[in-house]
């Protein structure tokens, strides 16, 4: 795994001064439980931001995901040949760490790019192919490994292992640097403290691809390699739990997740009469109400393809085509209210002393992006005109109706059962506004 003859031209500073301080420590169950721990926080990290980049879509956090499985997976390989430990001593396993830091770098560097909305849809798209062929990759260098397939059938040459290390180095070190330079400037650009350190974190990767590459194996020099991946890792990780637990990963969102003009439709729907209900009614007996609606309803509303975007007491707000990949956000959005009314409506009659909901759709252009303070306090919430009209109009539904604004009405499919309401003038509107009940949508319609 390294190359022997004095120490490495870019080991510390303390090495390169004093050559003789390059001792030999050769140390099985540490080279084993130091590699190991840096996948298992690799892992950690790839799990965590792979949730993130799934619930906002964001390609960027995606592929950052995919470069800590990447090297996490390679590095658990790695760590298998330890001498004495499991495996043992094997050629594939020996050279699956510059493998799993190249490849990674690869993702990286991709990552660092300000991909476009349509791009970004479209790596989001093919999120889960994308990830199985990553996690193919890596069991099928393993089983190659294992199994002694050529070229990882015989013990590489000192000067093979020497130039593979090289080569996957200069390469991975030029992507690794274009990425973390990326993510350097993105800190600058928004004075986020956590895409800084995560630009340093690369650095610290690159450096150890040259680590790699040029130290003898069990030198303290060659031990470097090591503790700088662990660093990295670790850097990114502390760095993260640093950051405001919603959005912990905002500093390195798309400009387009981050603040995003799109269309969309808005649902609230909220329980009518709630406040003279909690006034009679003891409060365990309203958390048993809450829970029982919202237990069936909010995933209900899930499966109709909207994202419940807060739950507030007795109301619930869920918005569609929030990742651009609704066109027909108000037919869906339509026909979850209705959808949500008939169930709603199936549980009160059990109960008729539960009070009902009343339900106001309303459909256009939203700005979705991180709301909040810098150094904490921030989530992912949507402003803008029709959010709050969707809301005005969700009080002037009668119960177990829903009420739709005039951006939803004019996007619903032909045969759709609809009353125009007389013009409603809402507070803080100068002109009257056109509002519609919906009553009924064709069975073509979708869902």
């Amino acid at each position: 795994m390294g190359r022997s003859g004095g120490a490495p031209p870019h080991g510390s500073a303390l090495v390169r001064l004093r050559p003789a301080l390059d001792a030999r420590w050769e140390n099985d169950p540490a080279h084993f439980w130091l590699v190991l721990s840096a996948s298992a926080v690799a892992v950690a990290l790839g799990y965590v931001v792979s949730v993130a980049a799934r619930r906002r879509r964001d390609a960027r956090l995606f592929l950052v995901s995919l470069a800590f499985i990447a090297s996490a997976g390679f590095l658990g390989l790695h760590a298998l040949a330890t001498p004495g430990v499991l495996v043992g001593p094997n050629p594939g396993f020996e050279l699956a760490t510059p493998v799993g830091l190249l490849i990674g770098s690869v993702f990286v560097a991709a990552s660092a790019v300000e991909l476009t909305p349509s791009l970004s849809a479209r790596v989001i798209g093919r999120a889960v192919p994308l990830l199985g062929a990553l996690l193919f990759v890596i069991a099928a260098w393993g089983a190659l490994s294992l199994a002694g397939v050529p070229p990882l059938d015989d013990p590489l040459l000192e000067e093979e292992l020497n130039g593979w290390q090289e080569v996957l180095g200069g390469v991975g070190v030029a992507l690794y640097a274009a990425g973390g330079f990326g993510y350097y400037r993105l800190s600058r650009r928004r004075r986020a403290r956590f895409a800084f350190a995560v630009a340093f974190a690369f650095a610290l990767l690159a450096k150890a691809m040259i680590v790699i590459a040029f130290a003898e194996n069990w030198l303290l020099s060659w031990w470097e390699w090591h503790v700088l991946m662990l660093a990295a890792f670790g850097l990114i990780a502390l760095a993260a739990r640093m950051e405001w637990h919603e959005e912990r990963f905002s500093a390195l969102y798309l400009d387009e997740t981050l603040a995003g003009a799109k269309e969309a439709s808005v649902l609230f729907a909220d329980l009518q009469s709630y406040t003279a209900y909690s006034e009679r009614t003891k409060p365990a007996e309203i958390a048993a109400m809450l829970n029982a609606y919202l237990g069936r309803l909010v995933p209900l509303l899930e499966e109709c393809g909207g994202e419940v975007h807060q739950l507030m007491g007795d109301a619930v707000m869920v918005v569609f085509n929030k990742g651009g990949d609704q066109p027909d956000h108000a037919v869906l959005a339509a026909k979850a209210a209705l959808t949500f009314q008939q169930e709603a409506a199936a549980m009160a009659a059990d109960h008729p002393e539960w009070p009902r909901f009343r339900v106001g759709v309303n459909s256009g252009e939203v700005l979705a992006g991180v709301i909040g303070a810098a150094s904490g306090h921030r989530k992912h919430g949507l402003v803008g005109d029709t959010v709050n009209l969707a809301a005005r109009l969700e009080g002037y539904a009668a119960v177990g109706e829903v009420v739709v604004g005039e951006g939803t009405y004019d996007r619903l499919p032909a045969g759709s059962l609809v009353e125009r309401l007389p013009p409603l003038q809402v507070k803080g509107k100068e002109k009257p506004v056109a509002a519609y009940t919906v009553r009924s949508l064709p069975r073509t319609a979708k869902r």
